[in-house]
């Protein structure tokens, strides 16, 4: 790996974990910057999935105050979590290069519009939220629907926090707070499962990987302070518009290699 690819990937990680901090959506920069650095885009996306866990593991860490008393549901939707997210990897995995070339752009731009709609997402979500104390009413809907969004983390992952936040959202009636800490505890179970089969098995590059994960930890914290002071509306749709300008470049990708 060349020092112009390091400093990418140096950059691209710090920028990664200050927007997953501050508007979410950071790895939709990591996932670019790695195809830059001439990944195929199946390598990219194992690469950059495995890169996400250490921020994960500190978002657990930072809601853990809102997590303790929901080791019930987190119970609950670690086995869908961890079956889904398995099923998503396999599906990466066995299936053609080919397959996740086709379906990769169609990812990136579902991501990048689920980004662009979060404030309503998030407005939507705050408007069915019930008191702390509110029973889970749809255990069985929650199972079912975090499987299915665990099955999507596995196989890309791109917003995945997004995704789940709104599943939570249709599901338990709690505070959007409250459900924000247990989308991060989902998003780690689903994470961690992704680290160990494409460790076991996925093409990862590890020094990418060694570079990106600190970085994004460093940008993470960074972005976590300077948070109040950045137009959030701003920075989400420079995400957005590179989700689609990513896009557009492997659609071009896959028309001239075909």
């Amino acid at each position: 790996m060349s020092l112009p690819e390091i400093l990418l990937l140096i950059v691209a990680g710090f920028l990664g974990g200050a927007i997953n901090s501050i508007a979410g959506g950071g790895s939709l920069v990591v996932f670019p910057a790695m195809l830059g650095t001439g990944m195929s885009p199946l390598v990219a996306n194992v690469t950059n999935s495995v890169s996400q866990w250490p921020g994960y593991f500190g978002g657990v860490i930072g809601f853990w105050p809102d997590l303790k008393d929901q080791k019930h549901r987190t119970r609950q939707v670690a086995g869908a979590a961890i079956v889904g997210s398995a099923i998503g990897c396999v599906l990466l995995l066995t299936l053609p290069g080919s397959a996740f070339d086709a379906i990769v752009p169609a990812l990136v731009i579902a991501a990048g519009v689920l980004l662009a709609f979060q404030p309503r997402l998030k407005k939507w979500a705050a408007a069915r939220q019930e008191t702390a104390a509110g029973e889970q009413k749809h255990p069985v809907a929650m199972i079912f629907w975090i499987f299915l969004g665990a099955i999507y983390g596995g196989y890309f992952g791109g917003a995945l926090g997004v995704i789940i936040l709104a599943l939570l959202a249709l599901t338990v009636p709690d505070t959007l707070r409250r459900n924000n800490a247990l989308k991060s505890s989902i998003s780690l179970v689903v994470s961690s499962v992704t680290v160990v089969a494409f460790a076991i098995f996925g093409p990862v590059q590890w020094i990418a990987v060694a570079i990106v994960a600190p970085m994004a930890l460093i940008g993470g914290v960074v972005g976590a302070r300077f948070a109040r002071k950045i137009r959030e509306d701003i920075l989400r749709w420079v995400v957005v518009v590179l989700s689609f300008a990513v896009a557009a470049y492997l659609v071009v990708r896959a028309i001239r290699g075909s």
